[in-house]
């Protein structure tokens, strides 16, 4: 078998080869594309409970099966475990949630018009493709699927490569839950893709993942005039106004920076800090991110695990050394250790500003890049500028300017006070501008890949 007839997963932490998997051919994919196209019907016509009672025994699988699915991202690009177990717990989350709200949130809405009864009902498009990303293999994955299929659609799956085993357990719990038949797996290189989105058994597509990514599969869907939902990167900012709690700021401003080893679309990347506290805030921050420990990702005491990707690593150190070259000083980490594996220390850049690639990038890793702003309005100021949209947060002790500031002023999808942002399936998530497009979770999720359908009746 050829290289390019296979796909072969490697372990960031070792540099090793995990497994190697057969993609599969044109006349397989067009199997898979029959079973589960053709299954969308009868699939819509169950009731929600019998759909929620296939979610609910997805949710069960994924608690029982929480630290062996941990072991396994954790092999395939680096999760920490008790990140991974985490995970695997806020999918069975969502896969309950769904079970037992789609029924309400897909109800009919009674409508006024000049006939005599008017309604919008909510009806499944049919089959929706998913195109994901490695970083949360699990999670990116059923936070499409538990809304799509709830809502009586049927789902395809094109995970990234490098965590084809997670794609493959994923489609395996479904079978489990006697529904294979609606949720399958594609093994597949990115450039097959477009393939998938064209064929006319594909009623829409969503993707998380890179900018560039966004946009092929944005324009495919658009040739094809089928509906997408876009999640994609950012470089969200983290205000810190002058009556902020800095111990608590910095401990949140930490935790969210070095979530999944700092590469989340919704860690903070920037954080813009007040002069009158600046001093005290990077002193806390500073200690808070010292404390954190880079290691082996099965070891029960780690945070930081290796990067996915040793190119990945490569790239981020790249986009350091240029901040550098521009200006920003170096005050913690920021080299690549000697040894086997993708790690990069946690890093810390100050004195960054507008122009440096660490305030107009996303730096997918664990660097935090610190500028100083004259007051809140050059706070704000500096936080919206930025190409990005997707989240960002307010630190201050007055709560409603904080909301204000949240609702008003910041220029993002999700921004939340004095907490790290977090997707959550009771709240709607997405960004703006070059961050994507559409809506997640809550009743917006499970709408998106609907029709919303009028209907009228006059007597």
């Amino acid at each position: 078998m050829s290289d390019t007839d296979t796909i072969t997963t490697v372990n960031p932490a070792t540099g090793k080869q995990l497994e190697e998997y057969s993609i599969q051919t044109k006349e397989q994919v067009d199997a898979i594309l029959g079973t589960v196209s053709g299954a969308q019907p009868a699939w819509a016509k169950r009731s929600f409970d019998e759909r929620g009672h296939v979610l609910r025994s997805v949710a069960e699988s994924l608690r029982s099966q929480r630290t062996d699915l941990a072991h396994l991202m954790a092999a395939e690009m680096g999760k920490p475990v008790g990140q991974g177990e985490a995970e695997a717990d806020k999918c069975a989350w969502v896969c309950d949630f769904y079970a037992d709200h789609a029924e309400e949130m897909l109800a009919d809405v009674a409508r006024e018009s000049d006939l005599d009864r008017a309604w919008t009902v909510y009806r499944p498009m049919g089959t929706v493709l998913a195109v994901m990303p490695w970083n949360f293999p699990l999670w990116q994955v059923l936070r499409f699927a538990a809304p799509t299929l709830m809502a009586g659609n049927t789902g395809l799956l094109k995970h990234a490569s490098s965590v084809t085993g997670s794609a493959l357990a994923i489609e395996e719990l479904f079978r489990a839950a006697g529904a294979d038949h609606v949720f399958r797996s594609l093994v597949l290189p990115s450039n097959r893709i477009e393939d998938i989105i064209a064929d006319d058994r594909v009623s829409a597509v969503t993707l998380t993942g890179s900018e560039g990514a966004g946009r092929a599969v944005a324009a495919q869907a658009g040739e094809h005039l089928k509906p997408s939902v876009l999640e994609l990167g950012g470089s969200d900012a983290y205000v810190v106004l002058a009556d902020a709690s800095v111990e608590q700021a910095a401990a949140a401003c930490a935790d969210s920076r070095l979530t999944n080893s700092g590469q989340s679309c919704i860690a903070a990347k920037r954080f813009i800090v007040v002069d009158d506290v600046y001093d005290q805030f990077l002193e806390a921050f500073l200690t808070e991110l010292r404390e954190r420990t880079v290691g082996d990702p099965t070891e029960a005491g780690t945070d930081v695990g290796p990067q996915a990707k040793a190119d990945l690593r490569d790239e981020l150190h790249d986009q350091v050394k240029a901040s550098v070259d521009a200006g920003a000083e170096l005050v913690l980490g920021g080299n690549i250790p000697d040894g086997a594996g993708a790690y990069y220390p946690v890093t810390a850049l100050t004195n960054v500003e507008p122009g440096m690639v660490a305030f107009d990038e996303e730096l997918f890793g664990p660097v935090a890049a610190v500028s100083r702003a004259r007051d809140e309005q050059h706070a704000i100021s500096l936080a919206n500028q930025s190409r990005f949209g997707l989240g960002g947060a307010v630190f201050t002790a007055d709560v409603e300017r904080g909301r204000q500031i949240a609702a008003d002023e910041m220029s993002t999808g999700n921004c939340f006070v004095n907490a790290k942002v977090a997707s959550d399936p009771r709240l709607p998530f997405g960004g703006i501008g070059v961050s994507g497009y559409g809506r997640e979770l809550s009743e917006t999720g499970i709408q998106a890949f609907t029709n919303a359908k009028t209907v009228a009746v006059a007597s």
